[in-house]
């Protein structure tokens, strides 16, 4: 394998709904991707590339190769090392109003036990942040850069929002930016998974838990292990996002919007006004007769 075989990358942008898209294309036996995030060209860089290429399955002739890492959308190192070694691969680029993504980033950090429950200390944009909450982001800034490096007709970009309000053509946008039959894409069992209403551990017993997290993965799969975490998982209680702490995100971020804004060429004034549709309820998930395929929201 060389880097001539790798067709595309989904780049981000984290907590916006790539691993739906990346277990969509993955129903295609035509498409082939890893399902880690590798993060090689922005954290994994120093195993080489012969380590890269040993983390894609193998396939038939043909077959349209790619992988998914959010974080490559926010790395400037990452971008220059893409535009080095694959300047011919196409780009996705899943956006999320970066309100809402900095929020539910916020809950999968906490559910983690990464962050505490006091949402000012770690969302309000006044504070200095020393993590990506905030500043994963910033849109523009990071494809920018991308833009100057990979031809316009290499990088396609889709909006989170659209997901919820057509799922079947958002999709097939993708498919066709990949040269595939956007009308061809396989039907998928209707599912959701890493629901934030799904009991799991607490963050204080994850944080106790953590130095054991290695010695305890090959064991989840046993039907111990699955009762005992059943005992101890409940429905984790997140911290509302508090609408003065929203509008203060909104105009944080009013700049970035309006850059993106111009550098794509699409109206984002919903982001601003807050109008566009958030993420429904687990109820009110399209019906799999419309859907048609895996429903699985995360990052």
């Amino acid at each position: 394998m060389t880097f001539e075989d790798i067709d595309f990358l989904i780049i981000g942008a984290t907590k916006s709904a790539t691993t739906w898209l990346q277990k969509s294309l993955q129903a295609d036996p035509n498409i082939l991707m890893p399902d880690p995030e590798l993060h090689y060209f922005s954290r994994e860089f120093h195993r080489g590339d012969g380590w890269y290429f040993r983390q894609f399955p193998a396939g038939s002739s043909g077959s349209l190769i790619g992988e998914k890492s959010n974080s490559y959308l926010e790395s400037a190192a990452a971008a220059e090392r893409i535009a080095t070694k694959l300047p011919h691969a196409k780009l996705i680029v899943q956006l999320r109003n970066p309100v809402d993504r900095a929020y539910s980033d916020y809950c999968m950090m906490y559910r983690r036990g990464e962050v505490g429950r006091n949402i000012e200390d770690y969302l309000d944009p006044r504070r200095r942040q020393n993590t990506r909450l905030i500043s994963a982001g910033y849109y523009f800034q990071q494809l920018r850069l991308y833009y100057d490096l990979f031809p316009a007709d290499q990088i396609f970009l889709t909006l989170y929002e659209s997901i919820w309000t057509e799922p079947q053509a958002h999709l097939a946008s993708v498919r066709r930016h990949l040269g595939l039959d956007p009308q061809q894409a396989p039907a998928m069992v209707q599912r959701k998974v890493k629901d934030k209403k799904e009991p799991q551990l607490g963050p204080e017993l994850r944080r106790l838990l953590r130095p054991l997290k290695q010695v305890v993965a090959p064991l989840r799969p046993n039907p111990y292990f699955k009762r005992v975490h059943a005992l101890l998982a409940s429905e984790i209680r997140y911290t509302p996002l508090p609408a003065d702490l929203r509008a203060r995100l909104v105009e944080h971020y009013e700049a970035e919007i309006d850059g993106l804004r111009r550098l794509i060429g699409r109206d984002l004034s919903g982001w601003l006004s807050g109008s566009e549709p958030l993420a429904p309820q687990p109820s009110e998930l399209p019906d799999s007769r419309d859907l048609g395929r895996d429903w699985t929201l995360r990052g």
